[in-house]
């Protein structure tokens, strides 16, 4: 089995590659088109837990950003 790689791309999905088993909250296998997925993280896409490039549409912005807005607010 080849090592698994989650990286979040900018304001967008996260980039997963190498061989997972994803299962969603009651344990049920999601058939992975390949060995590189893209899994929502703005959570508008219509094809869940897949990446749709909604994100582009509705001008995600990445957590880090997030992460430094909420920060600098404090």
């Amino acid at each position: 089995m080849s090592e698994v790689q989650i990286v979040p791309t900018e304001n967008g999905p996260y980039k997963v590659t190498g061989a997972i088993q994803l299962v969603d909250q009651e344990g049920n296998t999601i058939e992975a088109p390949g060995q590189t997925i893209f899994l929502c993280r703005c959570g508008g896409s219509t094809n869940k837990p897949f990446c749709d490039g909604t994100h582009s549409k509705i001008g995600f912005d990445g957590a880090s950003a997030a992460v430094a807005e909420a920060e600098g607010g404090s």
